[in-house]
């Protein structure tokens, strides 16, 4: 990792125009990796953008640099200009083009600019030319300050990009308390408090600003919507674009609902089904012997972590859930 860390700062250090880039539906770790590599590259005099696929839910936009942020979704032509005329782009969070949606994935993989990533996800596709993937890591957050580590510039983290990591770390952690959280992973978050991260403003801002529609979607959906198999230790609960619509659902309202779920007494694996623009969301969540990737992958055109996953149906909301209590028998650890 300390040659490609060197090789990625040579490539910044000759570059003219860099954009950074992150996943659809973005959450925290995406959000903070994004913000904290821009507010680094800033100081260190370099002409940056940062070009999501998509919007940045609420929760998320008090963080300092949120509104510099492009979104394919709304701001298309500016997008695709910013990727098209860079010479270096950033992929964050991400391990292969597909992981931008359909729309920004052509503007992405066309690009003529060289690209590095780093990433924790598993199987990493072959696009970039250099590439910082650990898939032990809390975080794409925790990369990157190991990435300032490793290239000697730690001293150049102030509290923007300071606030920017620890949020990643912190909301890919569910709050620290993750298998993946490691030793190293509490050093970086003292340091970043030493360096004067306002460690509590960002768990406030993150979960305690609801609003009461957020509150009562997140009712609802425990207390009518919710599932429990028992004898498989599997909870789920699913929610229609109607049901959304009721309690007038803005993005990222059902945030974190799936962890709730999982933190029921007996519960192993917790799945939140939400519709959305015609597609099926879904949510994966695990812990002990239960491990979802190999699930979301194989039936619901995902994949991701081995206690944190999502998927994606065409089918519908019934059809979905179905399917999924169809199959999740087949997941379940044998005695």
């Amino acid at each position: 990792m300390d040659q490609a860390a060197h090789q990625i700062l040579e490539l910044v250090e000759q570059a003219q125009s860099i954009v950074i880039t992150s996943h659809k539906s973005p959450d925290g770790d995406s959000i903070g990796s994004s913000l904290a590599v821009f507010h680094l590259l800033k100081k260190w005099g370099k002409n940056v953008q940062v070009v999501h696929p998509d919007p940045a839910p609420v929760f998320l936009h008090w963080i300092n640099g949120q509104e510099a942020i492009i979104d394919f979704e709304t701001r298309q032509e500016e997008a695709a200009k910013a990727l098209g005329t860079a010479d270096l782009i950033f992929c964050l969070d991400y391990n292969e083009p597909s992981r931008v949606g359909e729309k920004m994935e052509k503007a992405l993989v066309e690009a003529p600019a060289v690209k590095v990533m780093i990433d924790h996800h598993l199987h990493p596709a072959d696009f970039c030319k250099v590439v910082i993937s650990e898939t032990a890591a809390s975080s794409t957050c925790e990369l990157v300050y190991k990435w300032i580590k490793d290239i000697g510039r730690l001293d150049d983290i102030d509290v923007n990009s300071g606030t920017a990591i620890y949020l990643g770390i912190m909301t890919d952690t569910g709050s620290f308390r993750f298998p993946s959280v490691s030793a190293f992973t509490h050093e970086v978050i003292g340091d970043l408090i030493r360096r004067g991260v306002k460690h509590f403003l960002i768990h406030e801002s993150v979960y305690d600003t609801n609003t009461v529609d957020r509150i009562k979607l997140r009712g609802f959906a425990l207390s009518e919507k919710l599932v429990c198999l028992n004898d498989l230790h599997v909870g789920y609960a699913s929610l229609s674009e109607e049901e959304l619509k009721r309690f007038n659902y803005q993005k990222g309202d059902t945030e974190g609902l799936v962890n709730q779920i999982l933190g029921i007494q007996g519960i192993k694996m917790a799945v939140l089904f939400v519709e959305k623009d015609g597609k099926i969301k879904i949510s994966f969540r695990s812990k002990g012997d239960y491990f979802v990737n190999e699930l979301a992958k194989t039936h619901f055109n995902g994949g991701g972590h081995a206690y944190a996953s999502g998927g994606i149906s065409d089918e519908n909301l019934q059809q979905t859930v179905e399917k999924f209590v169809t199959f999740v028998k087949d997941f379940i650890p044998r005695v």
